[in-house]
């Protein structure tokens, strides 16, 4: 799947593929087929892009407009 945002969200913080592959601790080539859509990318990588440009998982893959990552709430655990 292609995930146009991930070279948005990297040139607005004015990054190469490189630094962001370094980042993730990958390949530039590969990282360039996350941002191509020729390769998924892993769960775990969406989460430390989302951590890296401060934003939610959800922007990245496209479920919100919003960029703003969510607060962290306590989850009310008693029913």
């Amino acid at each position: 799947m292609y995930y146009p945002r991930l070279k948005d969200l990297r040139e607005d913080n004015d990054l190469v593929q490189k630094q962001v592959a370094g980042v993730l601790g990958i390949d530039q080539r590969v990282y360039s087929n996350y941002e191509t859509g020729k390769r998924e990318i892993p769960t775990r990588f969406v989460v430390e892009l989302a951590k890296l440009y401060k934003t939610s998982a959800d922007y990245i893959l496209g479920l919100t407009d919003e960029i703003k990552p969510y607060s962290k709430t306590k989850k009310n655990t008693s029913l």
